[in-house]
């Protein structure tokens, strides 16, 4: 064989083994991508899908939001898809204020709700003709305006079960026009509600949440299964202790009117305008209104 033979031959098998492809280590590689997007979701924050109207006319149907997993701490809840055990421990633990929007756990199955705390440890609540009374002192609920909420694949306003509330807004379009109202907590936390119709929920005797327990609800109080619920279990079952909160809300990144199918145009279509980077804490007073 000849010299110039020789190192074609010596290229040539080099650049096979160039070629080959180190399955294991590309194995490797994937596991610790995966490794740290899971402990990302984990320990710092996560995406979140709003599947229902409970959190109206703060949150609808379809918005993709940013929960934070540190602020009270780490527990159980916090670790993504529920693979760790149930149990009352917690790191760094600490107490959510009024107005916060956490992602509860319900306390039987591994199902993340989405909810507003309206009372802390210690607190006595009671709910009266729709009305928190927190401590015996009712928490204030002022009328505003109707609010025009969209109406499209996502949102169909027929979950209000009144015809009336679908009708034309101010640029012709059809909107679901519903009654709201702003609540203001003891800490100056304020936020819009909607309260529409009498319904059993809407009278709760008065009860001392326990400590490391929160009291949880919907804004959309006609249509909210929280922590009101102490005889159904679609509901919360009472006050939520504190393990089983896996994060807090902060603000929408995107919203989809449900019109998003495989044809890539629509995955911009389908985004409504004027959610994105809205962010999830409530208003103080003293502070501009939501």
């Amino acid at each position: 064989m000849s010299a110039d033979t020789a190192a074609v031959t010596d290229t040539e098998d080099k650049k096979k083994n160039k070629e080959k492809v180190d399955w294991i280590a590309e194995i490797r590689g994937l596991a610790l991508m995966l490794l740290a997007v899971f402990a990302f979701h984990s320990f710092v924050a996560k995406p979140f899908y709003i599947p229902s109207e409970s959190m109206l006319p703060n949150m609808l149907v379809g918005d993709r939001l940013v929960v934070s997993k540190y602020p009270y701490g780490w527990n159980w809840s916090s670790i993504s898809f529920h693979l760790a055990p149930r149990g009352d421990w917690r790191v760094f633990g600490d107490t959510p204020e009024y107005g916060d929007i956490v992602i509860p756990v319900h306390p039987e199955r591994d199902e993340d709700y989405i909810k507003r705390v309206v009372a802390l440890p210690g607190d006595r609540i009671a709910v009266t003709n729709g009305q928190i009374v927190l401590n015996g002192t009712p928490v204030a609920q002022e009328a505003e305006p109707p609010l025009d909420l969209p109406i499209d694949e996502n949102s169909t306003c027929y979950g209000f079960l009144d015809p009336s509330f679908r009708t034309t807004g101010t640029n012709g379009e059809e909107v679901c026009r519903v009654p709201v109202y702003r609540e203001t907590l003891p800490n100056g936390a304020n936020y819009l509600i909607i309260d529409h119709v009498n319904q059993p929920l809407d009278n709760f005797d008065e009860m001392l949440v326990p400590d490391g327990h929160v009291f949880v609800m919907g804004d959309n109080r006609d249509h909210s299964a929280d922590s009101r619920e102490l005889n159904s279990s679609r509901g919360l079952l009472g006050p939520v202790p504190l393990e089983n909160i896996g994060g807090r809300a902060e603000f929408i990144t995107f919203s989809l009117d449900g019109t998003t199918t495989f044809n890539p145009v629509t995955w911009f279509t389908s985004l409504r305008e004027g959610r994105a980077w809205t962010t999830l804490r409530p208003s103080k007073t003293g502070e501009s209104a939501e």
